[in-house]
């Protein structure tokens, strides 16, 4: 960790901002039939969007296993859909497979845009550019507008540790198609008030029943831990498996994500991984 991380891992933390610039994906939907097909794709309730407003979902296949998790926002008669770039090519051929089908039109907007994150009370302003809001703020802009003034621009390595310890998964990395999408543990992902959806009866089931038999969640360690590793209870029982691993200064132990089984879930419970032991905590982290 050099000092310049540090530097700039001080100035966030102390309520600077700082941007980060990375690929994601941005779909446009139209149609007379757009509400329609959405809510029969997705897992959040479409017709609550208001216009200007958005909303946190997930693609999932018929099997509830997740595809990808989207933000969604309504610009009147269009939606937009924001994903990260790994998922971006599954989610516009989810969608443009339904276009011959009725009132429904998709368009790629990804490769107009440079995508930047906000973090901390920095903004792009105005100018031709999409925001959506979330743990950090989102800016699709221009190719033609410049980089943000004010903020520090943020490292990779940087960035991983905001991620983790913000509690945001990262697909092929905390989540992948054999995740079954409530195991995310993400508020307001799903709705379970709206109509059919593909993979809604195994989601809703899952729900109805009480709780999934593992979750992503966070863990703390002051022990040397790394992603893939195995988590067990101190009796030597399965309990889970960590995903992602940083060091958080600020906290001053390591920190990881990872999916933990439902009886272990419960914040302060002491799991064990090869030579160390970890705690169990909710996410985000308490940074």
């Amino acid at each position: 960790m050099n000092k310049e991380f540090q530097k700039d891992y001080r100035h966030i933390h102390a309520g600077g901002a700082g941007f980060f610039e990375t690929r994601r994906g941005l779909i446009a939907v139209s149609g007379g039939e757009a509400v329609q097909f959405l809510d029969g794709l997705i897992t959040n309730d479409v017709k609550t969007l208001a216009d200007g407003g958005q909303m946190l979902a997930a693609f999932p296949n018929a099997q509830g296993r997740l595809l990808a998790v989207i933000r969604v926002q309504r610009r009147g008669d269009q939606f937009l859909i924001e994903t990260e770039e790994a998922t971006r090519e599954a989610v516009f051929q989810n969608l443009f497979r339904f276009t011959y089908a009725g009132d429904f039109f998709v368009e790629d907007l990804s490769d107009n845009y440079r995508y930047f994150e906000i973090f901390g009370p920095g903004s792009l302003g105005s100018g031709g550019g999409l925001t959506f809001e979330g743990r950090s703020t989102g800016y699709f802009v221009p190719h033609d507008k410049p980089m943000p003034e004010g903020p520090i621009q943020i490292s990779d390595e940087l960035y991983e540790t905001l991620r983790i310890e913000s509690g945001v998964p990262k697909f092929g990395v905390d989540m992948d198609e054999s995740t079954i999408v409530p195991e995310l543990g993400i508020d307001g992902l799903i709705s379970y008030n709206k109509g059919c959806y593909i993979g809604q009866e195994i989601i809703a089931r899952i729900h109805f029943r009480g709780h999934v038999a593992k979750q992503l969640t966070g863990l703390v360690s002051d022990g040397t831990i790394e992603p893939g590793d195995a988590l067990k209870s101190p009796e030597g029982k399965p309990a889970g498996r960590i995903t992602s691993v940083t060091y958080s200064p600020k906290l001053e132990r390591a920190i990881a994500l990872a999916y933990v089984r439902n009886e272990f879930l419960q914040k302060g419970t002491v799991l064990v991984t090869g030579n160390a032991s970890v705690e169990v905590t909710d996410l985000p982290f308490d940074v």
